[in-house]
């Protein structure tokens, strides 16, 4: 008999007409991150899933935030060469558009999301995944930091220089602002956001086609001085002297190209058909960011931008061209320039957006395969992957205090991870167009845009590492390879406990019916009741079934299975998802059932479906507890010989919660040990 209970669940918000500090706390809450949202209703992904234009602004900002600082970088970097910044134009738009084709096919390839975690690991084996996952969350840890830093330079360009000594605590408050947004959900972080985009494309994209078509009259002359002078320094120091200088600044403006990538990793999160959305945002991304990046260069060479104290590039570029802006008597060109630098540091305060959005998806994705603590693919009540969330703002603060906000350090940081994740996943992509080279009759054009990507992506990560390694690049890798390290344990643990339970299985699972009486007793509350705490039906959940009557001889007359079939980020996919949770959870219990009633008691189950097991499962208890009169519950957990921080956080504490609040209300509760390692 399936039951799932129905009805309001016994209120644990009162302890004699006094409201407890929980409920206090639930209330605050709610207030600040809104109501719990109903996994189950039938309209909740069309509500939760965002359009291309809202990815555009979500996903995209990140990637167009990066004209704000990739480059100046570039154009900084080349020095007394100013004049290669011309070809620095279209090998940036160039850029921008293969990597982006590139990314466009890992859409089609892999439509259900996961970038350059899952491109990895499905094409280039488990360790290159880990290794591009790893790279990939320190990489979103670092756009949260450096959009942050960067918005932080903008706005502080216009304000007096005393100011300046609060710009590192205005970035802080910042990432918590944002960390508060994201905990509310993700549909409710991005709608806040789009003022905030529009104003910085449409302030950006009037400054560069005022300052383009005002100096287009000298293009001809610029374009004819910098071949020139590329002819006469070729003839001075040597071509390769030359290249080397150019791919310097090009690699080292490689913050321009951050972000293209969020739009495959966030995938679960657009408006089906997710393919032809996520195609359709990265058309959008691209194009916006090829225009603003490469227009912005060519806006330095024109004007002969040069850097001034306390302001950023883009700062001097807006006040140069719309500075002496009047309409009357009406001075606009100061009230433009502040318009514009808020809406440029706003902005890069959205692309943090995208660490949030995408950096606890690769978690959850790294927590379903075992490389970190499982507890990161748990949905919370708003249905956002709440401690991922928590994780990457915290690592972000904890980067913005090491690097003090220094923009020039944390793009160093930045660039390294963001192409080794970009080159592992053009190189598993030219790997299996070459496998389906027999069936796929594009597999050449599909190979060449890959190929292209790879080549231009590792040339830029072998670029800046070598040049910036000594400079704060070590950091990167050093962070990076402890994080893999930590992973590859993580997996090892994970793995000694599987095999453990399946040994546990195999003696267990097949356990043979001992006593088989005829008929089975009818259904009585008044009887003594166990109520076991079940996950799945595996050795752990039978060995606290016959643990029972080992106790207590036959004492429990009635025995419920209860079980939650928890709705994770892996679950939380569409409605055939959770269809399949249901079955799944149902046809679980019943076996449970049939074992008991085999062994001639009487067996019946309940369960629920939600995001939080714990929360759910006390519902279910209290009304078990209601219904059968002389119940108690019963729940087996894994020890470890030699239990540490780390088996505590990765192993949940459920059951002792679970029993925790029960008895706190005075109902009896026995954790079964199951000895584990």
């Amino acid at each position: 008999m399936a039951t799932i209970p129905t009805g309001p669940p016994a209120s644990p918000s009162t302890t004699g007409g006094r409201k407890t500090a929980p409920a206090v706390r639930g209330r605050i809450a709610r207030r600040i991150l809104g109501d719990a949202k109903d996994p189950l209703s039938p309209g909740v992904f069309h509500q939760l899933s965002l359009v291309a234009f809202l990815a555009w602004v979500g996903l995209g900002a990140d990637g167009l935030s990066s004209s704000c600082y990739g480059p100046e970088e570039a154009f900084l970097h080349l020095g007394s060469e100013r004049f290669l910044a011309l070809f620095l134009v279209g090998a940036t738009a160039l850029t921008v558009f293969i990597i982006s084709a590139s990314y466009s096919q890992i859409i089609e390839l892999f439509p259900t999301g996961g970038g350059g975690y899952l491109v990895a690991t499905k094409l280039l084996g488990p360790l290159p995944g880990v290794v591009s996952g790893c790279a990939l969350v320190f990489d979103y840890v670092l756009t949260i930091a450096i959009s942050i830093a960067s918005g932080a330079d903008a706005i502080f360009s216009f304000l007096p220089p005393g100011l300046q000594a609060i710009k590192l605590e205005t970035a802080i408050a910042a990432v918590g602002m944002l960390i508060l947004l994201n905990l509310r959900g993700v549909k409710e972080s991005v709608v806040v956001l789009v003022p905030i985009f529009i104003g910085f494309l449409l302030t950006h994209a009037l400054v560069i086609l005022v300052a383009l078509a005002g100096h287009a009259h000298t293009l001809p002359a610029v374009v004819a001085t910098a071949a020139h002078d590329t002819r006469m320094e070729i003839g001075n120091v040597g071509f390769l002297a030359v290249a080397i200088a150019f791919m310097r600044a090009y690699s080292l403006g490689g913050g321009t190209y951050t972000g293209i990538e969020a739009v495959s990793n966030g995938l679960q999160i657009l408006r089906e058909p997710r393919v032809q959305t996520g195609k359709r945002t990265m058309l959008y991304m691209a194009s916006s960011l090829a225009f603003t990046a490469g227009g912005i260069l060519l806006c330095y060479l024109l004007l002969d931008i040069r850097p001034q104290e306390g302001r950023t590039l883009n700062a001097t570029l807006i006040d140069q061209v719309a500075g002496r802006w009047r309409l009357g008597g009406l001075q606009l060109g100061q009230g433009f320039l502040l318009f514009a630098l808020v809406s440029e540091g706003a902005l890069l305060f959205v692309a943090a957006q995208a660490g949030f959005l995408d950096g606890p998806r690769v978690l959850a994705n790294m927590a379903i395969d075992s490389w970190v603590p499982h507890r990161f693919y748990q949905l919370s009540d708003r249905l956002v992957t709440k401690n991922g969330i928590m994780l990457m703002g915290g690592a972000a603060l904890a980067v913005l205090l090491y690097t003090e906000g220094e923009v020039s350090l944390l793009v160093v940081l930045y660039s390294i991870n963001v192409f080794l994740t970009f080159t592992l996943s053009q190189l598993g992509m030219c790997v299996h167009w070459w496998q389906e080279r027999t069936v796929d009759p594009r597999w050449r054009r599909h190979l060449l845009v890959n190929g292209i990507g790879l080549a231009l992506t590792s040339s830029i990560l072998v670029a800046t590492t070598v040049l910036k390694f000594g400079a704060g690049g070590w950091v990167t890798v050093v962070v990076t390879a402890l994080f893999v390290g930590l992973c590859l344990y993580i997996r090892r643990h994970y793995g000694k406990v599987e095999q453990a339970l399946k040994r546990l299985d195999e003696e267990l699972v097949e356990f043979p019916v001992l006593e088989i009486e005829s008929g089975t007793p009818a259904r009585d509350v008044t009887k003594p009741t166990a109520a076991i705490l079940v996950t799945g039906y595996n050795g752990l959940g039978l060995h606290s079934v016959l643990a029972i009557p080992s106790l207590f001889g036959k004492h429990f007359q009635n025995f419920v299975f209860i079980s939650v079939g928890v709705i994770d980020s892996n679950k939380f996919k569409g409605t055939a998802e959770l269809d399949n949770l249901k079955q799944s959870t149902e046809e679980m219990l019943q076996k449970y059932v049939k074992f008991v009633r085999q062994h001639g008691r009487y067996a019946e189950y309940w369960y629920a479906l939600g995001t939080d097991a714990v929360d759910e499962i006390e519902k279910l208890c209290m009304r078990i507890n209601k219904t059968f009169r002389r119940t108690v519950f019963f729940a087996g957990k894994l020890v470890f010989s030699e239990e540490n921080l780390l088996t505590r956080q990765l192993h949940n504490q459920a059951a002792n919660t679970i029993q925790r609040r029960l008895q706190f209300k005075g109902v009896q509760m026995v954790v079964l040990p199951v000895r584990a390692l």
